[in-house]
């Protein structure tokens, strides 16, 4: 194997301050600091003005079509569209027909065109585009979709294993990406930006269509990128998935930490052999300290990439597209700066289909865009285990959105090992359409635990309408076996319209030494519709849970001050009916929540209150 990495890149990757690198204009910190001492949502104007001027690109075009890009046919096949608790959902979807023309190599070289010369636009017309590869952006260069443009990328993983900066022999040509918080060397997503500056994805209206192909076969025939989930399916069996046990994870950690004690290897590993699946090695490896030159994913291994991933990049644009059928996360800037999208249409319903997660990203604004995802509709990230190095993500604002399905709508975490503080989510639909197959289990939600760590703080949401409530049905926090807390007592994982989680899937995290540190919440006139369902009229099973650190899971060997959940406060709120009207909130370890004007089941409560 060789393995050949750009010293930038690894200092980029692991060490850099993207404002230093870059020399990028920011807010300065008075500014900021005035802006938030006077009213919060000063410093919100401040940062959505930062996005009045789009970014400049030069007028030329670079239509593929000259670069020997040739339309498709297509077909109709059998694909899973989505995903339920019980498996997969089967549909017929349109897909390029075999042995298309790639147009990978006529994008790829429009796009370097337009980048040597100074930049422009690649304009890609309208027709169906097959792309057995990845997209890779450069900076000053605006990639245009056309009306009724649609580009398949191929249902092959061996297209985004063949391209990547980086040779790894038998594991293929790969990329350095970010997986659930922690950095790797794995496969290409489909449309990959490294260290570029001033570039733009954008769309004529929503026929403007990049396509994952997520959930259609594979075409060797050997299942799809979302079965790489583990997904319950009667269909077929998932063998060697991101859920399983890999024989290609070494079996003990002798050859990665020789030096490793056997009780500080028992702590990594945790209990029996999930620490071998690939979900669970890759941060095995973070623990260890293991580079990431040396955490070789890809071929052979089954952590499915992002659709669109871009990291150490500034001034992005992402505008007036849709996407539909993406592998895993919808898009993912990590460590980015001064990043808009807007009118995006996220469209996918598979699992882990995150529409938009920025991580330790800087300056940042979600507009008019649509979310209808097999996950959180937006997750706002920053690390996990010790892949800390990119800093906390900051300064962000979320507004005039639609919500029509996923887990959490605005959701914060989990992994946000580095900090995550001053975000702003305001005029928002939370729109819940599949609430009576499908229902958005959470509305606003924040989740962490003794892993995931950090802070989180100085986060402010207002004006939120939630037309269908939430789901109305408790999905509970498992707590571990020797926990303080009973099983089925806390709707955290489902149910309430608020959820503040500081003990996220603890069982899942075999390292557990990082308290987060939570406070500063501050939430107002949300409005909760009801629905019609199961016999009632309800809007949630719960208005809010607030979980603190639950000093149980903390599993460190020195003593760490675990701190409650402090200074938030909920104002202005009609939650509507919730279904468990016992007990219409849950609080553990909390101190100093304000409620104000807040409307349950009839009754006004004003009060403060501490656990």
């Amino acid at each position: 194997m060789t393995t050949s990495i750009n010293l930038k890149r690894r200092s980029l990757l692991r060490f850099s301050s993207a404002a230093s690198l870059f020399g990028i204009p920011a807010l300065s910190f008075s500014q900021l600091a005035n802006a938030t001492e006077n009213d919060p949502w000063q410093r919100a104007a401040s940062i959505v003005k930062q996005f009045s001027k789009p970014i400049k690109f030069a007028k030329r075009d670079f239509p593929i079509t000259k670069f020997g890009a040739k339309t498709c046919e297509v077909i109709t096949a059998n694909a899973q569209i989505a995903s339920d608790t019980e498996g997969a959902i089967d549909s017929e979807v349109l897909t390029p027909k075999p042995n298309s023309h790639d147009c990978y190599q006529a994008i790829k070289q429009a796009i370097q065109a337009c980048n040597k010369v100074g930049g422009g636009r690649v304009l890609i017309p309208a027709g169906n585009w097959y792309c057995a590869g990845p997209i890779r952006l450069r900076s000053n260069v605006h990639l245009h979709l056309a009306a009724n443009a649609h580009v398949f990328f191929s249902a092959n993983p061996a297209d985004y294993a063949k391209y990547g900066d980086i040779d790894c022999g038998k594991n293929g040509k790969l990329v350095i990406s970010r997986w659930q918080g922690n950095d790797c060397l794995n496969y290409s997503p489909m449309v990959y930006a490294y260290g570029e500056n001033n570039i733009a994805i954008t769309g004529e209206d929503w026929s403007s269509i990049l396509d994952g192909q997520g959930g259609t076969l594979f075409e060797d025939g050997s299942g799809n990128w979302w079965d790489w989930k583990g997904r319950k399916n009667p269909k077929k069996p998932i063998l060697n998935s991101e859920v399983n046990v890999n024989p290609n994870n070494p079996e003990n950690l002798d050859l990665l930490a020789p030096s490793l004690t056997e009780e500080a290897k028992k702590l990594v590993q945790g209990v029996g052999e999930k620490w071998r699946t690939d979900s669970r090695f890759l941060p095995v490896l973070s623990e260890l300290g293991i580079p990431t030159s040396a955490r070789i994913l890809g071929v052979g291994h089954y952590l499915r990439p992002c659709m669109i991933e871009l990291i150490g990049c500034t001034n992005v644009e992402l505008r007036g597209y849709k996407i539909q059928a993406a592998p895993f996360w919808l898009h993912h800037p990590v460590k980015c700066r001064n990043v808009h999208i807007s009118k995006v249409n996220m469209d996918s319903m598979g699992p882990n289909s995150d529409g938009f997660d920025p991580e330790a990203c800087d300056t940042v604004l979600v507009d008019h865009c649509t979310f209808n995802t097999g996950d959180d509709c937006i997750a706002i990230k920053s690390g996990k285990n010790r892949d800390t190095q990119f800093g906390p993500t900051r300064n962000i604002v979320i507004q005039h959105c639609v919500m029509n399905s996923g887990h959490g709508a605005v959701t914060l975490g989990s992994e946000m090992a580095a900090g995550i503080e001053h975000i702003y989510a305001q005029d928002l639909d939370f729109r819940n359409m599949h609430w009576d197959k499908d229902a958005l289990n959470t509305a606003i939600r924040m989740k962490t635990n003794m892993n995931r760590g950090g802070f989180l703080r100085h986060f402010y949401v207002r004006n939120i309408t939630i037309p269908n409530g939430v789901k109305t049905t408790a999905s509970f926090y498992k707590p571990l076996p020797d926990s303080q807390i009973p099983v089925q007592t806390v709707s955290s994982s489902a149910g309430a319209v608020i959820t503040i989680d500081c003990d996220y899937a603890p069982a899942d995290d075999s390292v557990r030494t990082r308290p987060p540190v939570i406070s500063d919440i501050h939430i107002s006139n949300v409005n909760v519709g009801t629905v019609n369902i199961d016999g009632g009229n309800y809007s949630a099973y719960q208005a809010f849970v607030l979980l603190g650190p639950v000093a149980s899971s903390y599993n460190g060997k020195t003593k760490q001050a675990i701190l409650p959940i402090q200074n938030v406060s909920i104002r202005n709120c009609d939650f509507g009916t919730v279904r468990n009207q016992i007990a219409p909130w849950f609080l553990h370890h909390v101190q100093n929540l304000q409620l104000e004007n807040i409307k349950i089941n009839g009754k006004t409560y004003t009060e403060t209150l501490s656990t």
